[in-house]
């Protein structure tokens, strides 16, 4: 019996999300399996890969072969390195200390990239976020500036029809006055 590591598809149209299992090569992709191991979400960005490690390493140890998609993930999260250093201590080339510092090394190493790449991106989109703020407030400042241009051209093309009327009401008053003196 040939057992594979792969994908089984779930979730909604456009919206999927994948089981990663350990399956008979002969089932049918979204059929029976064996065991599930882990779930992979393409959607999020980066990729969200949540499986088992020990789960995984002990059936590519016993000889489950992975298939290409799951083979990268594999690969991303150190279960391919982590068998490579196993064949080594197997082989006597190295102890199983060295393998094992080797290994958190790496995975220390990796986790701190993953975690930079996440901030960078939490970063760029509040970066974008403050820069659309930015032009909107530009925007708003501009349209506020322009009509209180507008209401003073208004204002001051009232001011001198006002002016006119209380000039010419104020002249009667005055040529009143001087009759009077």
């Amino acid at each position: 019996m040939a057992v594979k590591i792969r994908l089984a598809r779930r979730g909604r149209k456009k919206a999927a999300m994948f089981d990663i299992v350990v399956a008979d090569s002969r089932s049918p992709r979204d059929g029976r399996f064996i065991e599930k191991i882990g779930t992979y979400n393409p959607q999020t960005n980066p990729a969200t890969i949540n499986f088992d490690g020990e789960k995984a390493f002990d059936w590519i140890m016993k000889g489950a072969q992975p298939t290409d998609t799951v083979r990268a993930m594999l690969s991303y999260r150190g279960v391919l390195y982590r068998k490579h250093l196993q064949l080594g201590v197997i082989k006597g080339a190295i102890s199983q200390d060295t393998a094992d510092q080797r290994f958190t090394d790496w995975k220390e190493q990796k986790d701190a990239k993953i975690e930079g790449k996440r901030t960078s991106l939490g970063n760029a989109k509040d970066e974008a976020r403050q820069q659309r703020l930015a032009a909107e407030t530009k925007v708003k400042e501009a349209r506020a500036e322009a009509q209180r241009a507008k209401q003073a051209a208004a204002l001051a093309a009232a001011a001198p029809a006002a002016e006119g009327e209380t000039t010419e009401a104020e002249a009667p008053a005055e040529t009143t006055e001087e009759a009077g003196a």
